[in-house]
């Protein structure tokens, strides 16, 4: 019987004591952390492509053109879009330009000149120049895609007969 008092006392004992040192703790704390950047992308390409149309000769006239491009920045990110007609043709960053000759370069060497806007009323030219005499287009990100309407419009069609292309580079400045 004295054993098993004996047993009895060491396994309280041991149970309080156990009891005791579970009740104190230490802390200690951590941080979750993410860095997130700012990013934009543009998407432009053949669906972006302008089509100025068919025009006849010796009638011709001018013709307009509009499409879209999208730009898609982080939130709260501001930004310019500068369009930039190809230099091999003439282009310049206050949004004018020219076309060549589609298929028949060698043998046509007329430029068809043409300019951009961002307006439907073709009156505010959109090129590639920011700061002071800015002809960009600006936008604050949101997290999704902003389109933005261009327009073009050529200012005389009384060249050779063809078909006329040129490339025009969109940069988005972050």
């Amino acid at each position: 019987m004295l054993k098993l008092a004996v047993a009895a006392a060491a396994t309280a004992t041991f149970v309080f004591a156990s009891g005791s040192a579970l009740a104190d703790t230490a802390s200690a704390n951590f941080q979750v952390k993410m860095t997130i950047v700012r990013s934009c992308s543009v998407t432009a390409g053949n669906a972006s492509d302008i089509s100025l149309g068919t025009t006849v000769q010796p009638t011709a006239t001018n013709q307009t053109g509009n499409n879209t491009i999208s730009v898609t920045c982080s939130k709260t990110t501001p930004y310019t879009v500068g369009l930039l007609p190809s230099s091999t043709n003439g282009g310049t960053t206050d949004g004018t330009g020219a076309m060549s000759s589609v298929a028949n370069s060698a043998t046509n060497t007329d430029k068809v000149p043409y300019a951009l806007y961002s307006n439907a009323g073709n009156t505010i030219v959109w090129g590639n120049t920011i700061g002071t005499g800015a002809n960009v287009v600006g936008g604050t990100g949101t997290g999704a895609a902003i389109t933005h309407t261009v327009y073009a419009k050529n200012t005389n069609a009384n060249f050779t007969p063809d078909s006329y292309a040129d490339t025009v580079t969109v940069t988005v400045t972050y």
